[in-house]
């Protein structure tokens, strides 16, 4: 695996390097920043006149998740937030006519056990792959604030060409929508819904962990296997996560491996094309849409 800073290349030689287990980062651009500045106000405008990374110590869990909850949705459907997301996209060379996109999360890591399942899930060491992801799925992850050093994201370098047991059998997108997605903000001491998890020890000591200042990118593929690191900072970690596909590659088949992954349906159909917002052509999410049968 080889890391690239800043580096000055064509997002077709960036996408096949990061199919390879590469991971690509950058330093503050002002397109990012931009995305993430609007994130800090939403925020700073929810959680008004508590400072949201410290929230946590003055507000029961129920009414922080409340607000979570009416705020994400709110975050990932608003036309600025994508009108934000396609500069990025442009700033990074993509071809928006080929670059597909689906609406970008704002996610939540709370200190010290706070929250951490739900509406603010903590995600165990997993490939997006598990979740019914493509093979040709790269993630972009940003962070809203400053992340301490401690609490950001781990990504396992070891596992990207060692297959690791899993549950991933057992998930289907179609599924998952249907009955578990919009009860996250239910779960406020545990969760009990099923997702797709490691069925074995794990070797997690030499993870890299990811972090950095607001603005900043790390793109990674869909099969890196990578976890939220645990959080006793004392602040709430917010950051802003997307997937990109690209069509030549979405026809072509091109994309990570498959090494361990047995997940069904397909994440397809919540695409959006960079140019416009119209969703993939039906064609391809069929060809992608495996049947758990």
């Amino acid at each position: 695996m080889e890391l690239f800073f800043d580096a000055q290349t064509t997002d077709d030689d960036r996408r096949s390097r990061l199919y390879a287990g590469d991971l690509f980062v950058y330093t503050v651009s002002p397109a990012a920043l931009a995305l993430c500045t609007f994130a800090r106000h939403m925020l700073e405008e929810a959680f008004f006149p508590l400072d949201p990374r410290k929230a946590q110590h003055s507000l029961p869990v129920e009414r922080f998740a409340e607000i979570l909850a009416e705020l994400k949705p709110r975050f990932i459907h608003h036309s600025e937030v994508k009108r934000l997301l396609q500069q990025l996209l442009l700033e990074r060379g993509c071809n928006m006519d080929k670059t597909y996109f689906d609406v970008p999360r704002l996610r939540s890591s709370t200190s010290d056990g706070y929250l951490t399942s739900g509406i603010a899930y903590a995600f165990h060491p997993h490939r997006d792959t598990w979740y019914s992801a493509p093979l040709c799925q790269l993630n972009w992850w940003l962070p809203v604030y400053a992340v301490p050093a401690s609490s950001g994201m781990f990504i396992y370098p070891r596992y990207w060409k060692e297959p690791v047991r899993n549950s991933s059998a057992t998930y289907n997108y179609a599924r998952w929508n249907q009955e578990s997605r919009y009860a996250a903000s239910q779960h406020l001491h545990s969760d009990t819904r099923v997702q797709p998890k490691p069925e074995q020890e794990l070797d997690l000591a030499a993870g890299l962990i990811v972090n950095g200042a607001p603005g900043s990118l790390t793109i990674f593929s869909a099969a890196q296997l990578h976890a939220s690191a645990e959080n006793m900072s004392g602040e709430c970690r917010f950051s802003i996560d997307f997937r990109t596909l690209h069509l030549d590659d979405v026809v072509a088949g091109n994309g990570a491996a498959n090494i361990d992954s047995q997940a069904t349906g397909t994440t397809m159909g919540d695409y959006l094309r960079g140019s416009d917002l119209e969703h993939i052509p039906g064609q391809w999410i069929q060809r992608y849409d495996t049947d758990e049968s």
